[in-house]
């Protein structure tokens, strides 16, 4: 099956091709497309329920394990952009 991890949003168990891998830089979240920028990363179903509910229990700031909020603009284009 390969690696799993758990998206952050419904937090159900996944292989790690069906997450998409966010990290933050500079208080932003950004998209890992390829799965190998450098740091933490947080692990989400690239679905808009999932990321509305990680962004709304504040799972990211957790996961990420960052003080203060997130811009979360970018990952919200980007599944926009998806659906």
């Amino acid at each position: 099956m390969g690696p799993v991890r758990t998206c952050v949003g419904c937090r159900t168990r996944a292989p790690r091709s069906a997450l998409l891998r966010v990290v933050s830089i500079d208080s932003a979240l950004v998209v890992d497309e390829r799965a190998s920028m450098p740091g933490r990363g947080a692990w989400v179903h690239e679905t808009p329920e999932c990321v509305d509910a990680a962004i709304r229990r504040r799972a990211f700031v957790r996961a990420l394990r960052v003080s203060g909020p997130l811009d979360t603009q970018t990952i919200e284009e980007h599944i926009q952009r998806k659906g």
